[in-house]
């Protein structure tokens, strides 16, 4: 990845959009202190740089039925670079699984799953995600309370800087 040069505008701008991606350019320069079309150029910038990926809207969970998330690892049987594909593929078409990182330690991948109660993570497990490829072991855990959840990056500390 080439070094970002971010200004502190640009990072009011991330933090902002970060905040509520959904308001107007003309919400967002006000809010930046900027007039609305450098703040569009810079948006723009941003978006054809890659560091805004995508926008989207957050939901609520909680809001729309019962759901329960699930940490779930997830041990291969070995570590090749094949089976690790093929893995990671068969999870990314798994829409239950909201988040998965390859670890360090003693399993190989973190999952974060959501589902509607625990026959739906059963029904998951056994008819999903035993069957990818490569799965030796699995272990799970309930989360019982959300503490924190956040989907704003701290880019202040990203990138070494003061808030």
């Amino acid at each position: 990845m080439p070094d970002l040069r971010l200004d502190a505008t640009d990072i009011r701008i991330l933090n902002e959009l970060q905040r509520d991606s959904g308001r107007t350019n003309l919400e967002l320069a006000a809010s930046v202190g900027l007039s609305p079309s450098p703040c569009l150029a810079r948006v723009r910038a941003l978006e054809a740089s890659g560091v805004i990926c995508r926008r989207v809207a957050l939901l609520d969970a909680a809001r729309l039925g019962p759901s329960v998330s699930m940490v779930v690892q997830v041990t291969l049987e070995r570590q090749t670079d094949a089976l690790l594909e093929a893995f990671e593929r068969a999870v990314n078409a798994f829409p239950e699984v909201m988040e998965c990182y390859l670890m360090t330690g003693d399993s190989d991948y973190l999952l974060r799953v959501v589902v509607r109660d625990t026959a739906a993570f059963r029904d998951f497990v056994i008819d999903r995600l035993t069957k990818a490829p490569g799965v030796a072991n699995i272990r799970s855990s309930i989360a019982l309370k959300q503490v924190k959840y956040q989907t704003s990056l701290p880019l202040e500390a990203l990138l070494g800087r003061e808030p």
